[in-house]
């Protein structure tokens, strides 16, 4: 049995065109070395999968949070789609194992190099969606990666505090720190309130079970204020 059959196993998908699933995992450095070989590498497919997943995950956003603004939808599918997230669930299913690479490129790690590895997951939405057409794209995303809610609500924390240093560096804000105002309630159930300051100047504040989670809170609030 070929790896890429063991692939489709390990994802319950079975495509018609085997050539596209083998150009999903096909690196341009394989290509090089392997001109006799019929087939591309899988940067087209990376083109085309961006787009797909972008819609998919923006539609699964606006059912799933009826009542958020357009500019928090925004936020958190640059979370779900930006490079940590896709090389994450790149890993989770162990796409690293199936991609083709020319010598130079695998000696040098880069089978498990972040970037590369964001762009699999992309050519591989991108041959799904020729393959099978863009329901199947939907499924795998939810049974592989949307279905896990409290994974996208931590992707969009973890993008709120990265978002809000950026902008005050941007703009040269001066000095971001973030303090503990409050602890309450019993310690089996606590919680903790958190501000923002700015060069000492106090801003938004957030609330959480944690202090990571409320000053992330905190951090969503600012960035309100600052209309971002």
């Amino acid at each position: 049995m070929g790896k890429f059959d063991l692939l489709q196993g390990s994802l319950q998908i079975r495509f018609r065109d085997y050539s596209l699933l083998k150009q999903a995992f096909t690196h341009a450095s394989y290509r090089n070395e392997h001109r006799g070989e019929n087939g591309q590498d899988n940067e087209r497919l990376e083109f085309l999968g961006d787009a797909v997943l972008e819609l998919l995950v923006s539609e699964f956003l606006y059912n799933r949070y009826p009542t958020l603004p357009e500019g928090e939808l925004t936020r958190m599918r640059a979370a779900i789609v930006c490079e940590p997230s896709l090389v994450k669930f790149a890993e989770k299913l162990e796409f690293y194992k199936y991609i083709r690479l020319g010598r130079g490129e695998e000696l040098s790690g880069g089978r498990r190099r972040p970037a590369l590895l964001a762009d699999v997951f992309e050519a591989f939405m991108g041959a799904l969606y020729l393959d099978q057409g863009l329901e199947a794209v939907r499924s795998f995303l939810q049974m592989q990666v949307l279905n896990d809610l409290e994974n996208v609500h931590g992707l969009l924390l973890s993008d709120f505090k990265t978002l809000l240093q950026e902008h005050v560096q941007r703009q040269n804000l001066g000095m971001l720190t973030y303090r503990i105002l409050e602890e309450r309630g019993p310690a089996h159930s606590r919680e903790f309130v958190s501000q923002v300051f700015i060069n000492g100047a106090p801003y938004g504040t957030g609330t959480g079970r944690s202090k990571k989670e409320a000053e992330q809170h905190a951090a969503h609030e600012t960035l309100t204020m600052f209309g971002r």
